[in-house]
């Protein structure tokens, strides 16, 4: 395993390129070890094929769900595409960790046990480009696999969706805007780092897919519904969940 190689893709001049880095760590520092803790345990006990075998934390960012998962499972690697946060990545970690492109995973087809979406990194891409990348996703499972998807509620999104707001969070204070444009989540962001005034503009943008639609796609990827969860801690989907975490086995 090249342990930090770099998997290149096609021409990846998009927002998810240049965003994901310090600020974005700060600003979502909120989401911490504890609820890592939380998903990770749940998610063992609804699919403890995650335990054995490879299983592919995708999207891992600095790790914080890797590093629970591997007390469990040693041969758990994780895989993102921003060097930033690979970096800020416990150095326990980091010869378990793999820097590319989601859209063309360096694994073989029905080679892993499993593979994990974390706090909604679904989504970013074109819908031909999501599509593929869910085919690949259920390809490179093995008989008996599982793909956990966690994804916000789309509905619930879209019914309180707030326009805008200002937070201060780790020394930057970011001016958010939101919007629905199409099908897809806009969010803009101007951040002002307060303690020397510098200024950038950061955009996040995410496919809105109802549960429908996601379910439609795993299925044509050879995958079926075991379960969905609405929250972290194991609640069951309502229609006012805070999340939709699809647990997914492999069907053929």
């Amino acid at each position: 395993m090249d342990t930090l190689g770099y998997s290149k893709g096609s021409d990846l001049a998009e927002w998810f390129e240049g965003w994901f880095d310090e600020d974005y760590a700060q600003l979502y520092a909120h989401r911490d070890a504890e609820e890592a803790r939380v998903a990770v345990g749940r998610a063992l006990r609804v699919a403890p094929e995650l335990s054995e075998g490879p299983v592919l934390d995708l999207a891992c960012g600095a790790g914080r769900h890797l590093e629970i998962l591997r007390r469990a499972n040693p041969l758990a690697f994780g895989m993102d595409l921003s060097r930033v946060l690979l970096g800020m990545a416990p150095s326990g970690l980091r010869p378990w960790l793999l820097r590319g492109d989601m859209r063309h995973l360096p694994v073989k087809p029905g080679s892993l046990r499993g593979i994990c979406l974390w706090f909604t990194p679904f989504g970013y891409f074109s819908d031909e480009e999501n599509r593929a990348l869910m085919l690949n996703l259920g390809a490179t499972l093995g008989a008996g696999g599982v793909l956990i998807m966690d994804y916000f509620n789309a509905d619930l999104l879209t019914r309180t969706l707030i326009p805008e707001n200002t937070i201060e969070r780790g020394g930057i204070r970011a001016q958010s805007r939101r919007t629905l444009e199409g099908n897809r989540l806009v969010k803009r962001m101007v951040l002002t780092r307060l303690d020397t005034g510098e200024v950038r503009d950061v955009q996040e943008s995410v496919r809105l897919y109802a549960p429908d639609e996601l379910q439609e796609m795993a299925v044509r990827a050879g995958l079926r519904l075991r379960r969905v969860l609405g929250t972290y801690a194991g609640e069951a989907f309502t229609e006012d969940s805070p999340r939709w975490i699809g647990i997914f086995e492999k069907a053929w």
